[in-house]
């Protein structure tokens, strides 16, 4: 029966009327609901597939949710699971619909567009289906994982921000993706890599976790495997990848680049010395991979992160591999243009790197820099204009943040350094700047801005350029020839090319004589320059010209805020009075305020790369955008200022440098006082560490002074049994003479320890009064260490440890005398007892050998006493020099107080000033504004109201007519 409906359905049609596309899809789904059996269900999602392309609506909008059934139930059969995937691919994904409707008009494409979303966001109505739809990739069989790939790419692609949300919160979600890069099937393989870069697409928090998945050493794997640059649109796919993983996403860059995966990039960019014949696959992939370099350097990137990269890459060789290639013979013009603004911007800032390529020549006979060449098709017209911007950012690259690198390239302008024999930079941009291509005017313009940029010692060396118009006349300078190209620039035909000269000119000017007062005094030493820009800033020209007209007006500003008054016809307030004049204060604004207002403006001050649509487009540079950004404001107060605001300036800003100096001065000294307490700081360390020292040898000859009475001990208990011994045989006769013999040793050997007694008893005086003594200068020290703890001195506690430590000693070393004095006393009872065995007989030889004994420890005895001495000795060094230092640290601390409460003075004495003197602005201008209001409102009651020029005028006109009435009193009394 259900081979029959089959057959019905898809195979030859009875008579009668045919079943429409919507009826049998119905009447599918309904078999794919009700059938028990899995072969009928499998039958009509094969048939259901078959339809799907031709009957897209109907079969989404009625089978999708038995389809997403199937998946769920139908987990044991691939071959359904399949038929449904590739069913649900066929109604959301737009790729087939757009090659079909390429000839169709666009209602009916965006229509198809708008289907497969709708069919997504259904689809995606229970975030159950695409957790899902990762369970079923984990399937190894082909059927299964490659069209749940596509279907999951196809959902991406159509809502990326839901699917990656719902992939996010998927436990193991990406890293069950990122396993299909691992998967042996290329096709799965590369339609995994398609997937995530759909994936990865704004999206930094996957970013980070498809990189920690292991994704860089897995791409490159890949890409090594299928031939680098050579390889097919599979490492194109990977390059893409790797760009959407790096770039902006620091974390990531950081990680690539800790993983050493920057030198692994330097293979790619070897080429031979023929390189014709390059397929448009190689250079896609050379392109991408240049692209790939740049996101590591990029300039938006923190200055931090870009400069590690750009080390990584001239340690790795990967910088002399790019300026191989750019030397390099044969090579395409676009992959020539892109490797130019990649080593561009990894050179850039990065002085290691600068000196690398100023070294670098190109094969040529005989050898010229790079730069030479490069500059040499900078001002060639014949040139792409890509390529010339590429060559111009390179320059300007080069020159970022280089003074030894703008050195140079001013070095090849001066007379001293010219060579005749050969092209140097200077004259290529000198060439170019005064040529007829308007556009290798405006870039050798900005070139050569780039090399005075923020370098006022290359600005005054630059005044010393001569050129030689022609023959016969003097040499003028290079800053006047630059003001007369301005002056003629009626004799340019063409009126666009007009415009990019001047602006490129009056960028050069006002980059030059910035913040170099001696640039502007040479600037308005030439009499026509000043009535030249007051001419074009008060004309009323064109919608081309206002450019020309505001960057007149910056350049006439910046010769007022960096003029030093040196000329006397040229001084700040003689300008600021012409301006008046001639042109007006706010129209003078209003034409400043042209340069910022223009809409290429804001284009070039987005980042440091030239990149215009159009020569003609190519007007503003970006570091002068910073420059025009920073001037603009302090211009238009200098403009308003009058004189005596300027005075007082001065005088607040004298006022202020005298306290920047004294504030200077005290911090020098404060410095140095640091200095000193830190050595003393050092010294007390050492002092301690002797002191430690000491402590050591203390316990050592405590340990000695143990074993010393443990011997003692053992020897008085064995005289005690020989005395018993001896007395026992008092009665025996026979050894009478040695007994006398005997007596006669121990009488001489007894008359010498009390000798020693008397003497160690003399000694011991001697060190009760040393103790007394060192007990009175020990009290000194503890009161003095207790009045700094009082005063709170920096060194308080260094200096408590430290008599601490003293007193330490101190009480170990009259330990050590009380156990002096103990065996001394033990001694003397030794000597009794042997004056007592004295005299009764006793056998000579155990006599001698104890004799012997306690010569022995009464040696060690005297040997222990002068270790003593010596320990005391040392004791009285440390605490003299403990002293000196607490007296340096007291005065180093009240130095310092004293300091300290001088430079809180002179803070608050410099605040208050500040504030007097911004309460004296306010004052000031509010009674300006009154004093208007009233002359206006004279004006309006009809009185007649003089300027103030016109009062002092008269102001001194009566004072002359007083005087000379005073003369005429004066002669009529001496008549």
């Amino acid at each position: 029966m259900t081979m029959n409906f089959f057959r019905g359905v898809m195979g030859g049609q009875p008579a009668g009327p045919q079943p429409t596309g919507a009826e049998t899809i119905h009447k599918l789904c309904d078999r794919v609901a009700s059938s028990t059996l899995l072969e009928d269900r499998r039958d009509a999602v094969r048939a259901l597939k078959s339809l799907s392309k031709k009957y897209r609506l109907e079969v989404g909008t009625q089978a999708m949710d038995h389809l997403v059934h199937i998946l769920q139930t139908d987990r044991s059969d691939s071959e359904i699971l399949g038929y449904a995937l590739d069913t649900l691919y066929n109604i959301i994904c737009n790729d087939e619909e757009e090659e079909q409707d390429e000839s169709e008009d666009e209602n009916a494409q965006k229509q198809e567009e708008d289907l497969g979303v709708l069919f997504t966001d259904k689809f995606l109505g229970d975030s159950e289906n695409v957790t899902l739809l990762l369970t079923l990739l984990e399937e190894f069989d082909f059927h299964v994982r490659w069209p749940g790939v596509k279907l999951l790419t196809a959902l991406l692609k159509n809502q990326c921000n839901q699917v990656q949300g719902v992939i996010l919160v998927s436990p193991m979600g990406v890293s069950r993706l990122m396993d299909l890069l691992a998967d042996s099937r290329e096709v799965i393989r590369n339609d995994g890599l398609l997937l995530l870069q759909q994936l990865t697409k704004g999206n930094a928090a996957i970013q980070k976790i498809v990189a920690f998945e292991n994704a860089f050493e897995r791409l490159l794997d890949i890409i090594t495997e299928e031939g680098s640059s050579d390889g097919g649109i599979v490492v194109e796919d990977c390059l893409l990848l790797l760009v959407n993983l790096l770039k902006n996403n620091s974390s990531n860059q950081n990680f690539f680049k800790e993983g050493s995966y920057i030198q692994r990039m330097k293979p790619w960019f070897e080429v031979g010395d023929d390189n014709s014949g390059w397929s448009a696959q190689k250079v896609t992939n050379l392109h991408l991979m240049l692209q790939l370099v740049r996101v590591m350097v990029s300039p938006v990137n923190s200055p931090g992160a870009t400069s590690s990269c750009q080390k990584s890459m001239y340690q790795c060789g990967l910088l002399q591999q790019l300026c191989t290639i750019l030397m390099a013979t044969g090579v395409p013009a676009d992959i020539l243009t892109e490797t130019i603004n990649t080593v561009s911007e990894v050179i850039r800032g990065s002085q290691i790197n600068q000196d690398y390529f100023a070294s670098v020549n190109a094969p040529s006979n005989p050898p010229r820099p790079a730069i030479v060449v490069l500059l040499m098709s900078m001002v060639n017209e014949r040139q792409p204009f890509v390529l010339r911007c590429a060559v111009l950012y390179c320059f300007q690259c080069f020159l970022y943040k280089n003074q030894k690198g703008q050195g140079e390239i001013v070095a090849t302008l001066l007379p001293s350094t010219i060579d005749a024999n050969s092209i140097s930079a200077g004259q290529l941009l000198c060439g170019g700047l005064f040529s007829a291509d308007s556009l290798s005017n405006w870039c050798a313009a900005v070139a050569l801005a780039h090399a005075l940029q923020d370098n006022l010692t290359q600005k005054e060396q630059l005044l010393r350029v001569q050129l030689a118009t022609s023959l016969g006349k003097p040499p003028v300078s290079l800053l006047q020839q630059c003001t007369n190209i301005l002056s003629q620039g009626d004799k340019i035909d063409r009126r666009g090319s007009k415009v990019q000269t001047r602006v490129g000119l009056l960028m050069l000017l006002c980059t030059w004589i910035s913040n170099c007062p001696i640039a502007v005094t040479h600037f308005l030493h030439n009499q026509e320059n000043v009535p030249f820009l007051t001419g074009q800033i008060s004309e009323n020209l064109g919608e081309d010209e206002r450019l020309v007209q505001g960057l007149c007006a910056l350049l006439l500003g910046i010769c007022i805020y960096y003029n030093d008054n040196s000329l006397e016809n040229y001084t700040k307030e003689k300008l600021k009075q012409l301006i008046e004049k001639r042109i007006g204060k706010e129209n003078f604004v209003e034409k400043l305020g042209f340069v910022t207002k223009h809409e290429l403006y804001s284009r070039a001050a987005q980042k440091p790369q030239p990149v215009f649509p159009s020569p003609e487009q190519m007007l503003f540079d970006h570091e002068f955008t910073k420059l025009v950004k920073e001037l603009e404001g302090v211009i238009t107060k200098a403009v308003h200022k009058t004189s005596e605001e300027e005075k007082k300036e001065e005088e607040v800003k004298k006022t202020l440098e005298q306290h920047d100096s004294i504030v200077i001065q005290y911090k020098d000294l404060i410095r140095d006082q640091d200095t000193q307490i830190q050595e003393l700081r050092e010294q007390v360390s050492t002092l301690s560490l002797n002191s430690e020292q000491m402590h050591n040898q203390i316990i050592q000859q405590q340990s000695q002074i143990q074993q010393h009475k443990d011997q003692y001990n053992i020897l008085k208990l064995k005289l005690g049994k020989d005395s018993q011994g001896l007395s026992s045989s008092q009665g025996l006769s026979s050894s009478q003479g040695e007994g006398a013999h005997v007596n006669g040793l121990h009488s001489e050997e007894l008359s010498q320890l009390r000798e020693e007694v008397e003497e160690l008893r003399r000694q011991h005086t001697l060190q009760h009064t040393q103790l007394s003594d060192k007990d009175s200068l020990i009290n000194t020290l503890r009161c003095g260490a207790a009045a700094q703890t009082a005063e709170g001195g920096a060194g308080g506690s260094d200096n408590t440890d430290l008599l601490g430590e003293v007193e330490s000693l101190r009480s170990r070393v009259q330990a050590q005398c009380a156990e002096i004095s103990q065996l001394q006393t033990e001694r003397q009872e030794l000597i009794r007892r042997a004056e007592a065995v004295s005299s009764a007989p006793a056998s000579s030889s155990e006599s001698s050998a104890d004799t012997v004994k306690v010569s022995e420890l009464e040696s060690r005895l005297a040997a222990q006493t002068t270790e003593t001495e010596r320990l005391k000795e040392e004791c009285r060094g440390l605490r003299e020099g403990h002293a000196g230092l607490e007296q340096q640290l007291a005065s180093a601390q009240s130095t310092v107080a004293i300091e300290q409460t001088e430079k809180t003075k002179l803070q608050q004495e410099v605040q208050e000033s500040k504030k007097e003197q911004d309460d004296l602005l306010m004052l000031l201008a509010d009674q300006d504004q009154k004093i208007l209001n009233l002359k206006q409102r004279l004006r309006d009651l009809g009185e007649t109201i003089e300027d103030e020029d016109e009062l002092d005028a008269r102001d001194q006109f009566g004072e002359d007519d007083d005087d000379d009435d005073d003369e005429e009193e004066d002669e009529e009394n001496n008549d």
